[in-house]
């Protein structure tokens, strides 16, 4: 793929989110693991982790933490250089995978459900491959092992694609960044103008370049190969909006065989689609979210 054309996709996969549109959330306790700050809400049940994707801030999961406080134990996770955090430096998934460990431990968490969107499914992805052991599943909301549209490229040839596409990226201005923060969230993000609108602006408390940083590790990164690994089950949501897909004839079987397929080895998969959504789908579509949601969450308690 060219790189001006994968700069294109990855600005439509970019990640930010809520503002003013939902109450602020009372977390029980904050503290820092490692390069992750994180909030505490809950104090009984199920431990969930939940992680918000690239450019996000814990707000990401403002309705899901309501809804499911009472019930259990939440510790909700924004990474280094997002939503107005200290950025750190490289490699900063590694860094992220090390301080899930460390959280996990700190806190004695058993087998705590990794929640994570975007990036952040990828990253819980990732993590379950290497420690199955410690968790009890996977909920990926739209965030996969590769990056979609990449799939096909040679794996000598992602250091480079990643280090042209950084290089590109970093060198944009906030106007630039927050311009397609909005950009994306109109046409990808979320599927209410207003919603879109509100939402867009708080992107730009995140680091640009930390932004890019990310970006750049995802688009390196071809986890496919360890999929078996995952012992765990695995949820992919696939959110789906027909209007985005109706020109190329996809319709939901069509993209949820094809994540399928970028997810094929993990042993306890299932896909499964969220209808009228975008990117977002726990936004655009809270209450079927949170049906797909608890119901997973008591399959594996």
């Amino acid at each position: 793929m060219h790189i001006k054309n994968l700069i294109t996709v990855f600005a439509f996969s970019i990640t930010c989110l809520l503002g003013t549109t939902l109450p602020a959330r009372a977390a029980d306790k904050h503290f820092q693991v490692g390069s992750m700050y994180v909030e505490r809400h809950g104090n009984q049940g199920t431990p969930i982790i939940l992680i918000p994707g690239l450019a996000s801030g814990a707000w990401v999961w403002d309705d899901t933490v309501k809804q499911l406080e009472k019930n259990h134990r939440l510790y909700v996770v924004t990474l280094a250089g997002f939503d107005g955090q200290p950025a750190t430096e490289g490699p900063l998934m590694e860094k992220a995978k090390a301080s899930l460990l460390e959280l996990v431990q700190q806190q004695k968490l058993d087998k705590p459900v990794l929640l994570g969107h975007s990036l952040g499914g990828t990253l819980a992805i990732w993590f379950a491959q290497q420690h199955s052991e410690l968790i009890r599943g996977v909920i990926a909301v739209d965030g996969l092992p590769v990056f979609p549209g990449t799939e096909n490229t040679p794996t000598d040839q992602r250091p480079v694609l990643a280090a042209r596409f950084k290089a590109q990226m970093s060198a944009q201005t906030p106007e630039i960044f927050a311009a397609q923060q909005l950009q994306y969230m109109r046409a990808i993000g979320v599927v209410d103008e207003k919603l879109a609108q509100s939402i867009a602006g708080h992107t730009s408390k995140s680091d640009p370049v930390a932004t890019a940083s990310y970006a750049s590790e995802i688009v390196s990164m071809d986890l496919r190969k360890d999929m078996s690994k995952v012992l765990v089950p695995l949820l992919e949501i696939s959110p789906y909006y027909a209007a985005d897909f109706a020109a190329r004839n996809i319709n939901v079987e069509a993209k949820n065989a094809y994540y399928q397929s970028l997810l094929q080895g993990a042993p306890k998969l299932q896909v499964l689609a969220i209808e009228n959504a975008r990117h977002f789908p726990m936004l655009d579509q809270p209450q079927a979210f949170m049906q797909v949601l608890q119901h997973f969450l008591k399959s594996v308690e």
